[in-house]
């Protein structure tokens, strides 16, 4: 059983093996086939073992896939000629990933839209059945648990049965899912984090399936790699597993045996040295690290590390980095294969035979590492010696926003004058109602460890434990205002920690087990204790929380807290210690023990040597088999959900959850010919940054939002509301929530002192009324006038959402004009048939004067458009005025083309499969 993810299917493609790369390997007593980098170099692929790690991966999967048609011989060559030009040319591969991992936010509008395409293809006249995953898919369900309860013993059991009262409409239709495709599983809830599950149990660094070209049973061996439908899928980048996050669309298109259209990319090598020192842990270099690269700038690029700093960093360090590759804005965080991931694989028990295929393949293909190894070619490189770590957060808005713990005081009062503008109330404090406390700006109301970043590392998690346990000790208790939680990513660290004897002390500082899944870092935190929201709504108070997580946008972690720091697991307990961003737990003290006498950070911090002792006493490959023993089985109510199974789904009108999505209505063989984009009125003007949070928000639905009231409506009492995570699988739900991020900010609307309004609002053009900016979209559309919207840099950082594409195609968008775009986003915006363009040279709508009364025009689209062409935007004033602007098309690529041209990546898919 515990092998189960090795025996589901991939398509086979033969390859045409222009280079003669197909060669046997034997390992122990079994023989399997590869394709070999050194024989293909051989054969005319020179200098090819110069390359990167991660792109030997990429060169490997072209060299497999030769087909003459989407892989052709000049492709192989120019992944080579890379050494050359270094990836500062555009060339368009195919890549196609071994395998597809989903969570369940993500993953139920992704299986929505599969069971839509099935009744489409019936309407079609085609057959439902060509609907189905080519490559295996796993769902892992990690993000609908809720911190509701904390803080008691019975908070799992809990916020489990409140999970499964809330979702059980969508758990019926994943586990329907289940039954109904093929090659297709799901990890019940309450498992663990998918990115945890993936890098502990799922991913085999090495994957096999029957060779296609064999008739007497010989497996294929290759590099495991992936893509997923979560931005974090990089985590497993540590394990030398090449994945990446895409949109959801692109993922379903994948899993229906579409290639992955992308450029060669650049790769940034990364190189470390010298070792982290005391007192710093994974989570300071990972926030250093991002830092580093986020103004290196490497959004769009490969990074890869190397250097001597890996001969002794553990998989689970690498993990770290890795998992914030969307923080600092690469594709992906790579790291290749040696020795340490070989200690990985075995003490998360691997099979034996599986362990041995991956060394002695990564030696056969020239992609294993070690201290002799010489460094790969890179496009550029930049170095850190981790002996210059020093212990951090990032706060109090993004996670590249670096502060040295010794400066977080001082830096939350800087915030307090530059971000959130209250510098003269920052001593002031405010009595909460009912309780012997008061509470006031740069208190931590949230302490949380959580998410797949930190979870995972057992360095962290075992220095939180022995942290609690010596605070314990001095007699310290959390400050009684914080809601504190401990979400591990998998039941692993429930189990080392019990049998280390840690979680009894993390109980006594109220950080009992609250579930095991993805819950502050993506909203879950679940609401403060109404006494405390109130002080803090009441006085408009800058509440902060601290989490051990990888993001902390505005608005995203609790709509009650304002500012938001990522920190290491052990920082976490020492700020629920000390309950305030205004005391430097450096200098100060967390508390009085005891005895009286005041406790510093210094007095319980555990020495790394601890650390390591408790690591080797208590993680053990015992531990993980019997864990994922029966990883698909799920709990009793897991196993309580009944479902019918059938081909297609039997929509519910009625469901709140789950609806049929419009996407196919009235869709025919031959798509429409792609009209220009004429007289478009403006719906949002945005700044820099806007994440695909403010576009789509994954937390809290307000009552009296465009989503609420529809909930209303429908008769779904506001406590019963859950969030917008939870709903993504009705559109009639996310696309009212599109733009409705409390915090977004529509430079179109200002009040009277002149100040940008926050919210989801716009201004209806002509008359200027203000409204939520779904109603005016609305409007727009009952009027047949399309929409665009104007942004500035990095539009659409932030998780791989797809619903921030579909919803901006639900209101009627055809254009997002900005100065740059997050990678995934833009290209989920192609797969929506929504053109990005991206202004020329330094010009933005700022700089145009823009107000937002404009109307704007895009010609050529309807015409030869061609991958990136210059385009003019024939933008008209109010008084009459013309101006032209030039603007770059970002369909990058001639797939990406005629996806757009079919009006999105599903209809296309759809179309062929019905032809």
């Amino acid at each position: 059983m515990f092998d189960q993810p090795l025996a589901r299917k991939q398509n086979a493609v033969a390859s045409l093996d222009s280079f003669q790369s197909r060669q046997t390997l034997t390992v122990g007593d079994k023989a399997y086939t590869y394709y070999s980098i050194p024989h293909a170099e051989k054969a005319g692929l020179a200098d090819a073992t110069a390359l990167p790690f991660s792109m030997k991966v990429l060169l490997e999967n072209l060299l497999r896939f030769e087909d003459d048609r989407s892989v052709k011989k000049d492709d192989i060559s120019a992944t080579v000629a890379w050494l050359g030009n270094k990836g500062k040319t555009e060339t368009e591969i195919a890549f196609r990933p071994s395998r597809v991992l989903m969570q369940d936010f993500t993953g139920v509008p992704a299986v929505v839209d599969l069971a839509a395409m099935r009744d489409a293809m019936v309407a079609l006249g085609g057959d439902p059945q060509k609907i189905n995953p080519l490559v295996p898919v796993d769902l892992v369900i990690d993000h609908s648990v809720i911190v509701d309860e904390f803080g008691t013993p019975k908070a799992l059991a809990d916020n489990v049965a409140l999970e499964y009262s809330r979702n059980g409409e969508r758990y019926t239709f994943l586990k329907w899912g289940q039954s109904a495709f093929n090659n297709f599983s799901v990890v019940p809830p309450g498992t663990g984090i998918c990115h945890q599950v993936n890098l502990e149990f799922l991913s085999q660094t090495v994957w096999t399936k029957q060779d296609p070209d064999a008739s007497d049973g010989t497996e294929l061996a290759y590099p495991d790699s992936l893509v997923g439908t979560d931005s974090h899928t990089t985590m497993v980048n540590g394990l030398a597993v090449l994945g990446w996050g895409v949109g959801g669309i692109e993922a379903e298109a994948a899993m229906l045996g579409q290639p992955l259209s992308m450029l060669i990319p650049e790769v940034v090598g990364f190189k470390l040295s010298g070792k982290l020192p005391e007192g710093t842990t994974a989570t300071d270099l990972v926030l250093t690290v991002t830092q580093m690269l986020r103004k290196k700038g490497v959004v769009g690029k490969f990074v890869e590390f190397y250097g001597p700093g890996l001969d002794d960093m553990a998989v689970a360090d690498r993990a770290t980095i890795s998992n914030m590759a969307p923080e600092y804005g690469a594709t992906c965080g790579f790291f290749p294969i040696d020795q340490k991931t070989i200690d990985f694989l075995t003490v998360t028990g691997r099979a034996d035979d599986r362990i041995a295929l991956v060394e002695a393949y990564a030696k056969a293909q020239g992609m294993w590492r070690d201290a002799a190894t010489p460094d790969p070619v890179f496009t550029d490189t930049l170095e850190l010696d981790m002996g210059d770590v020093r212990p951090s957060l990032a706060g109090p808005k993004r996670p590249q926003d670096r502060v040295l713990l010794d400066g977080a005081k001082p830096g939350f009062a800087q915030s307090m004058e530059t971000e959130f503008k209250k510098a003269a109330d920052l001593a002031s404090r405010y009595a909460v109602e009912g309780a012997n406390f008061d509470i006031g700006h740069g208190d931590v109301v949230i302490a949380a460890i959580t998410s797949c970043t930190n979870t995972s590392n057992p360095s962290v998690m075992i220095g939180a434990g022995l942290l609690a346990r010596n605070a314990v000790a001095r007699g310290l208790r959390s400050k009684p205002w914080v809601k504190t939680s401990l979400a591990p990513g998998s039941q692993v660290v429930a189990e080392y920690l019990e049998s280390a004897g840690l979680q009894t002390p993390l109980d006594a500082l109220g950080f009992n087990l609250v579930g095991f899944g993805c819950t502050t870092c993506i909203g879950n935190s679940g609401p403060l204790p109404a006494a405390i929201s109130k002080a803090i709504n009441d006085n408009d108070v800058v509440a902060a929380a601290v989490l051990s997580g990888n993001r902390n946008f505005e608005g995203r972690v609790n709509p009650d807290v304002r500012a938001n720091y990522l920190a290491s697991p052990p920082l976490v307990v020492a700020y629920a210690l000390a309950g305030s961003m205004q005391i430097d737990i450096t200098t100060e003290p967390l508390g009085t023990g005891s005895d009286g006498q005041p406790v510093y950070l210094r007095d319980i911090w555990p020495s790394s040597a601890e650390v390591q002792e408790f690591i080797e006493a208590n993680i053990t490959s015992t531990l993980f088999k019997s864990r994922y023993a029966d990883v698909f089985g799920g709990d009793d109510y897991w196993k309580a959900v009944e479902v019918t199974e059938a081909e297609t789904f039997q929509w519910d009108s009625t469901s709140t959850y789950v609806q049929n999505p419009p996407y196919f209505e009235g869709m025919q063989k031959t798509p429409a010919p792609v009209e220009d984009v004429v007289d478009a009125r403006i719906l949002g003007l945005f700044l820099d940054s806007i994440t695909t949070d403010h576009i789509s928000p994954a937390g809290n639905i307000r009552a009296n939002s465009p989503a609420g009231a529809y909930l209303q409506e429908h008769q779904v009492r506001v406590q019963d509301f859950n969030q917008y995570g939870t709903r993504r699988g009705n559109h009639e739900v996310m696309m009212r929530g599109t733009f409705a991020n409390i915090r977004i900010k529509n430079q179109m609307v200002r009040d009277e002192s002149g100040n940008v309004v926050e919210g989801g609002w716009t201004l209806f053009q002509p008359s200027g009324e203000r409204m939520f900016i779904y109603d005016a979209a609305q409007k727009y559309q009952a009027e047949g006038t399309p929409l665009v919207v104007f942004a500035g840099k990095e539009y659409g950082t932030g998780s791989s959402r797809d619903w921030a594409a579909k919803g901006t195609k639900l209101l009627g968008i055809r254009a997002v004009v900005a100065e740059s775009f997050e990678r995934i986003h833009r290209s989920n915006l192609v797969g929506m048939g929504i053109v990005p363009l991206v202004f020329q040279g330094d010009t933005s709508w700022a700089s145009l004067g823009l107000k937002g009364d404009e109307t704007v025009s895009i010609r050529g689209l309807s015409g030869d458009l061609k991958p990136r062409q210059t385009m003019i935007a024939e933008i008209t004033s109010a008084d009459g005025t013309k101006r032209e602007v030039p603007l770059t098309c970002r369909i990058d690529t001639l797939d990406e083309l005629e996806y757009f041209r079919n009006g999105g990546i599903l209809p296309y898919v759809l179309r062929s499969l019905a032809a």
